[in-house]
């Protein structure tokens, strides 16, 4: 088996409308799909809209509004939950960071990660949404031969071991 691609990634989204409005009318993200979910597989009743928004390169970021299920949204912190999309060039990334700024969307960036630039955008989830444009330098960060990640995992996983309580030490 090989995985391709993303289908798509799903998240829970307070009000469908709100969603689709910071997706399709500020993000540019089509909405291609709606699921209009009542009954489920197992035969349990339900009150579950699952909304599909496309991307560029045709996965989706889909998300599910179920009123009748609780959940706790709050602003995640972006090392706990992100999504992160990429744009074409550096103007489109700036104009976007300048678009949200203007419609009083929370708006961060831009950041400089080396392989990537980014731009962070709060959705009307909590969630961060994050733009990104490939640098000249992407390609050669990313490949496993050459950028030591697997290196830098082994390193991070000794220190957590050596940090535990009862190490040898």
């Amino acid at each position: 088996m090989s995985v391709r691609a993303f289908h798509h990634v799903a998240y829970r989204c307070r009000d469908s409308g709100e969603t689709r409005r910071f997706y399709e009318d500020f993000l540019g993200l089509e909405l291609a799909g709606a699921l209009d979910i009542r009954t489920t597989q197992t035969g349990r009743q339900t009150k579950v809209l699952h909304t599909f928004f496309r991307l560029g390169d045709g996965s989706f970021l889909a998300f599910f509004e179920a009123p009748d299920r609780d959940f706790d949204f709050k602003a995640q912190h972006d090392f706990d939950l992100h999504v992160a999309m990429e744009v074409e060039s550096e103007a489109e990334l700036q104009r976007m960071i300048e678009r949200g700024r203007a419609l009083g969307i929370e708006t961060r960036g831009p950041s400089d990660h080396g392989a990537i630039r980014s731009a962070y955008f709060r959705d009307p989830n909590g969630y961060v949404a994050e733009l990104t444009v490939k640098t000249a330098g992407h390609d050669a960060a990313m490949d496993p031969r050459r950028d030591g990640a697997r290196a830098t995992l082994d390193r991070w996983q000794a220190e957590k071991a050596e940090a535990a309580p009862g190490a040898a030490g």
